[in-house]
Parts: C-alpha cells; sequence; structure tokens
C-alpha cells in the first residue's frame, strides 16, 4: 500500500499520542522501585542493550494500544524492542520501528536522557515518519518526509551556535568505554582540523536523546563506529531521529557516509556500518575519517 503526505500526517498524530502517553506512564513510575534484569545473551554486548524494566515491557503494550488500528487500516509490520523480529518488516511496504523506553539505564538512575522513540519505515529502509517524547521535559519532536520538523508543534530550523567548541554527545556507558581516552583524543583532532577551539564531551543519556542534543545545541556530533561484535545499537535506536534529520537537512549517515539502513535484513543491530550524526557535513566528513583523520 503507498501511503500518502495525508496519511503519514495522520499517522503522525497517532504517534504523538502514543508517544505522550507512553511518556506519562514512564513518568508515573519514575519514583518507584522497578524490577530491573537482563536480556538474553543476543541482546548486544553492551550494558545499555542488557537491560529492560517492565516499565519498557508497559510502554510498549500501550504504544501497541494506540498503534493497532493504524497497523490494521495500513496493512503496517511492527518491530518493537521488546518483541523478537517476526520479519514482517521485509515484507510490508511500511513498519512501526517502536523504542517504548530508550535510555534505560539512566531511567533507572533518575538522571534525564531517557524518551520514548516512535518511526515508520518505509521497507527500502528510510524513516518517512519520525516521533521523540522526552518524560523529564515533556518535550515533542516530530517530522514526517516532505513536512519539516516541529518541537512541541513549532516549526523548527537548526542553528549552530557562534562560540567555537565541539559538543561531543555520549552514551551512558561512556565513561567505562574502554577506548574513552582514544575516542577523545580522535574528536579533539577533529575539532582543532575543523577550527574548534576545545570538545564538550556530554554522557549520560541514551541514543535517541544524544541525536536531539545534537539536533539542537550545534556544533555537535554523535557516532558509533562499526565494530564485528553485535551492538552499535539497533534500528530503533536511530530510525525516528534519522527523520529528524532528514527534514531538519542535518548530517545523519553510516561510516561509510551513506544512508543508515533501517531495514537491514541480516540483523537488527547497527554495528556492521556504525552511524554518524553531525552538525553539518563538513564535521561529519572529518569524524569519519575523510579529510585524512584516522578514526
Amino acid at each position: 500500500m503507498q501511503l500518502t503526505f495525508d496519511d503519514f500526517k495522520c499517522l503522525a498524530d497517532q504517534a504523538a499520542l502514543a508517544a505522550t502517553e507512553a511518556g506519562a506512564l514512564i513518568t508515573r513510575y519514575r519514583y518507584r522501585d522497578v524490577e530491573v534484569r537482563e536480556k538474553s545473551e543476543t541482546a548486544g554486548d553492551g550494558l545499555a542493550s542488557q537491560v529492560v524494566t517492565e516499565v519498557d515491557v508497559r510502554s510498549e503494550e500501550l504504544i501497541l494500544r494506540h498503534l493497532a488500528p493504524t497497523i490494521e487500516r495500513y496493512d503496517l509490520a511492527v518491530l518493537t524492542e521488546e518483541r523478537e523480529d517476526d520479519h514482517q518488516r521485509l515484507k510490508k511496504d511500511y513498519f512501526w520501528c517502536i523504542d517504548p523506553l530508550d535510555g534505560t539505564l539512566p531511567f533507572t538512575r533518575d538522571t534525564p536522557g531517557y524518551s520514548v522513540s516512535i518511526a515508520l519505515v518505509r521497507q527500502d529502509g528510510r524513516a518517512v515518519l519520525g516521533t521523540v517524547f522526552d518524560p523529564v521535559t515533556r518535550k515533542l519532536y516530530r517530522a514526517v518526509a516532505g513536512g519539516g520538523v516541529q518541537i512541541d508543534g513549532v516549526n523548527f530550523q537548526p542553528t549552530i551556535r557562534a562560540e567555537g567548541r565541539l559538543r561531543f554527545f555520549c552514551d551512558c556507558t561512556f565513561p567505562s568505554h574502554p577506548d574513552r581516552e582514544t575516542l577523545i583524543h580522535e574528536v579533539e583532532a577533529v575539532a582543532a582540523y575543523e577550527g574548534f577551539s576545545g570538545v564538550d564531551v556530554i554522557a549520560g543519556a541514551g541514543a535517541v536523546f544524544n541525536a536531539c542534543q545534537v539536533l539542537e545545541d550545534g556544533p555537535a556530533c554523535y557516532f558509533k563506529k562499526p565494530k564485528s561484535k553485535n551492538g552499535g545499537g539497533s534500528l530503533w535506536d536511530f530510525a525516528a531521529t534519522a527523520c529528524l534529520f532528514e527534514e531538519a537537512g542535518l548530517y545523519v549517515r553510516d561510516f561509510e557516509g551513506r544512508p543508515l539502513d533501517l531495514n537491514r535484513t541480516e540483523s537488527t543491530f547497527m554495528n556492521h556500518r556504525g552511524v554518524c550524526y553531525a552538525s553539518t557535513p563538513g564535521l561529519a566528513a572529518a569524524l569519519r575519517g575523510g579529510k585524512g583523520i584516522k578514526l
């Protein structure tokens, strides 16, 4: 089924409602003791990908209830973090790509940096709709292919800060990353090459929240380099923000400079080609090593 722009807007309304309702549910659990458990060995090699709470599951159930009528009406597949991939996303024209609580670790630590993320992805791997809700600030990000970006209902156009420090956003597990110092030195080299006066390293959030920070607070970057082990985030970590970045005219690609492969057949992990979010193409090229800087 080929969907129209009006269809996308209608689906975006449903996604926004689902995300905000899920955010309200998450907030109700903020000051309660919640059960935290480990996922299966297939969840990836990072701590952030290996934990799940009852809140993740209940948020997912709520979102799916809201989206159920759209799934039937538009014949959509579903890929969501807390359920097994049934691979229908490879057969249907579009699929919902859902992260019911991105940044579970920040949530369990009662620190900002978690969010709800819902995207609609075309079979060819392009995100055509992206919605992100921050339960702490209650900020709603929304984009539809061809319709630009809105934050809290207001059209958004990114701007770059005049002061010359580069912000390097990192996941909540970055302080214990075995290559932490090497990565910081590499980004410092990129910053110097690009003419920035220094680097501010900001860690503590989930992938979705980090990308939204880059969107709003440039010059900035957030990336995950390719690696052989499963991990590097999953499709649901990047689908919604990929749409936000495309519609804002900012850079989001893999480390080969290609569009993110958001419907890859072999796996839901993104470690095969990595991801790179950046305020400008020049910054992204330097981060990818495209200007003689080895990353």
